[in-house]
């Protein structure tokens, strides 16, 4: 069986490039030997979220378990209320289906049928939290510096479940050969003025696109633009933060800058 729940550095503020930087980490482990995965991830407890970590906590310990448990993460099922037997959504099905794994739940506000994940949570955001200590800083020069030290904590925790962990490698699955999309798909015909609407964030293209029909590929913390098949673009993934705000803008001057170039007096300031 193995396990998946996010969770979050309570009382500790990760800063990028001086930055604040709001996240989870996704958080997999096999229940018999306790080998565990994390992950940052970027705008809550998606489906995207829940599975690009999955996949890649499968891929990374070389198999899939016959059972998958979680708690009633809205990403994977339909939380009705009063329906005691909730469904799976269609994507979360498709994705335990790809890789032969019985999907599970524990009881709702039961989280001791999920402890086998939830206690283990605090062993691993204890390990986070001193390296951080010994660092000196919460201050990152980017999310791949602080995501390498969060995957030094999660294989620290694994070298105490070695044996136990090669035992139980002998019953898991194996995996396929491809992965199910970990990403939403939509389309944007870019405007005149190389920008495209995406979930009420104005993003800039290079000007190069303007007036074609984009497929936008949605991840949890990026957006990659493909223009019949081929990637032409890739964007950071903004949210729009609070409620007291409608919409954001990600403007990256490199896109407009050679049609500004052309127009009078773009540049006169």
């Amino acid at each position: 069986m193995g396990f998946s729940d996010f969770t979050e550095l309570k009382g500790i503020e990760i800063t990028i490039n001086g930055r604040v930087f709001e996240h989870l980490i996704y958080h997999y482990r096999l229940g018999y030997s306790g080998w565990q995965y994390a992950q940052i991830i970027q705008g809550g407890e998606s489906f995207i979220a829940l599975s690009e970590g999955l996949q890649n906590a499968l891929f990374a310990c070389g198999g899939a378990p016959k059972q998958h448990r979680t708690d009633s993460l809205s990403a994977a099922y339909r939380n009705l209320g009063g329906v005691r037997h909730k469904p799976l959504t269609q994507l979360y099905d498709e994705l335990c289906h790809h890789y032969r794994m019985q999907p599970t739940r524990n009881n709702t506000s039961i989280a001791h049928e999920n402890g086998a994940i939830e206690s283990p949570h605090g062993h691993l955001k204890n390990r986070i939290e001193q390296a951080l200590l010994l660092r000196g800083s919460y201050e990152f020069s980017s999310i791949a510096e602080y995501q390498a030290l969060i995957t030094q904590a999660a294989e620290a925790l694994n070298t105490q479940h070695v044996e136990k962990f090669e035992a139980e490698k002998a019953y898991l699955q194996p995996l396929p050969s491809g992965r199910v999309a970990d990403y939403e798909v939509l389309t944007a015909r870019v405007s005149c003025h190389s920008t495209i609407d995406v979930r009420c964030v104005l993003y800039t293209v290079p000007a190069r696109l303007i007036g074609r029909q984009l497929e936008l590929h949605l991840y949890h913390d990026r957006i990659v633009g493909y223009l019949q098949s081929q990637s032409v673009v890739e964007l950071p993934r903004l949210r729009v933060p609070g409620k007291g705000r409608r919409r954001a803008r990600c403007i990256n001057y490199r896109h407009v800058a050679e049609g500004l170039r052309r127009k009078p007096r773009a540049f006169l300031y």
